[in-house]
């Protein structure tokens, strides 16, 4: 059974005698990185062959829009490998929670209930943020739990070029506060921690907790020439362009307003030798926005323009980062790990990116390309400037062997084998 929900066959399933320690997998979200982070834990468990069962609870919209992912363990024969979804009333009651506050504790209230039908010896809870407060203050976990830590902040203090203003220090305080009673609770086991720089400060808090790096994980691909020239094609781009491309979902969040004032100011020598390329959703609430915004700009100044304003399968995505130039990440305030600075490092692409926190630090770290202050228009449009007149990376802001170590700590395999190989000795399972 590799779909279910909590029914009779369930019940009957789960309680037959099966020797293997069960892992479940917690996650309710579907977008971003999700879908990536399970097909690589899911594609790992079948390649090692590991001696357990794996649980993934989901969303009935994962099943939904990721039924490659879900499909995976059928089309291996890997029986052991579930992909269980919660019920569409469930999830309606989820998405229906009153505040932010509500919706959390429900959610906490649905891992409880299904880590206990399941048997789960051992959850991995995929998203530890927004689950925090219930593990300090709600009903226990019915089993020992891990999980992964995204998005700290309260060492951006120590960062480079880094003010904070006094929501940041009070934000950090209760990070802290939180953190610490999560550590403490007796079935928390492991805390993953995506920021790898965040690792020494949590560790202070003291804890019976394991503190782990965890790499974010990124695929390497062979430079496919003649896909890629195909793609330039299809879009349209000209060969004497300088393509600066902006990916993913395309939001105010992601810096869309500040990038195209930054255009508006460029000089029209600097335009005529650009296309800036949008690839992925604009969000609804700004198409209409972002689109007249862009008929201005066209009709103003000899520069390429184009979208595709649409959800790219996880199979084409190297391809855009490939035909690109430069990786633009000037987002708002971001707080975390970003999966754009690991996909441009994996093409060996230069990035303009926010200089903001972690994103920045790591972007200096391994000089991956120019941190810029991305709340100025003026300083992106300095930055795209620079990129154009600038036919070579100077070492200074772009180093090779450090991004090619970059790329390498964060490997696929890097990352599924540092989450079971903690998960299984604190179960106590053979890892090979």
């Amino acid at each position: 059974m590799s779909i279910g929900n909590l029914d009779q066959s369930l019940y009957a399933n789960v309680n037959k005698v099966n020797p293997s320690p069960c892992i479940l997998l917690f996650d309710l979200k579907t977008g971003g990185h999700h879908p990536s982070y399970i097909r690589h834990l899911v594609n790992y468990c079948c390649d090692q062959k590991l001696p357990i069962n794996l649980d993934i609870v989901v969303s009935p919209k994962f099943i939904d829009e990721h039924a490659d992912v879900v499909e995976i363990p059928i089309k291996r024969n890997q029986s052991q490998i579930r992909f269980i979804s919660i019920t569409v009333e469930e999830y309606a009651h989820l998405l229906n929670a009153g505040s932010l506050l509500h919706k959390i504790f429900r959610e906490w209230k649905l891992y409880c209930q299904y880590a206990r039908v399941l048997q789960a010896t051992h959850c991995l809870l995929m998203y530890l943020d927004t689950l925090q407060l219930p593990i300090a203050l709600g009903e226990q976990s019915p089993c020992p739990f891990s999980g992964i830590y995204f998005r700290p902040t309260f060492h951006y203090k120590d960062f480079n070029d880094y003010t904070f203003s006094v929501q940041d220090i009070f934000r950090g305080w209760r990070q802290k506060l939180i953190l610490h009673r999560v550590l403490n609770n007796p079935q928390f086991h492991c805390l993953f921690s995506l920021d790898n720089l965040a690792t020494q400060y949590i560790k202070k808090l003291h804890s019976h907790a394991k503190i782990i790096n965890l790499a974010d994980p990124v695929k390497t691909y062979n430079s496919e020439q003649e896909k890629i020239e195909v793609l330039r094609q299809e879009i349209g781009i000209g060969k004497d362009k300088k393509i600066f491309l902006l990916f993913g979902k395309i939001t105010s969040r992601k810096g869309i307003y500040k990038l195209l004032d930054a255009i508006k100011i460029l000089p029209e020598e600097v335009c005529q030798k650009i296309c800036l390329l949008l690839v992925g959703s604009i969000v609804q609430k700004d198409k209409l926005l972002v689109q007249s915004q862009i008929e201005i700009i066209s009709q103003s100044l000899p520069i390429e323009i184009i979208t595709c304003d649409k959800f790219i399968v996880e199979e084409q995505v190297h391809l855009y980062f490939q035909l690109s130039d430069v990786i633009l990440a000037p987002y708002q305030k971001h707080v975390g790990m970003s999966g754009i600075l690991l996909l441009a490092a994996a093409a060996k692409k230069p990035v303009l990116a926010s200089n903001y926190g972690l994103m920045g630090q790591l972007v200096r770290q391994n000089k991956l390309g120019i941190p810029v202050d991305s709340t100025s228009h003026e300083a992106i449009a300095n930055s795209m400037t620079y990129f154009i007149d600038n036919h070579k990376k100077p070492a200074d802001i772009f180093d090779l062997k450090l991004i090619n170590d970059f790329v390498e700590q964060n490997s696929v395999d890097n990352f599924s084998h540092t989450l079971f190989q903690n998960i299984c000795t604190e179960i106590k399972t053979d890892f090979l």
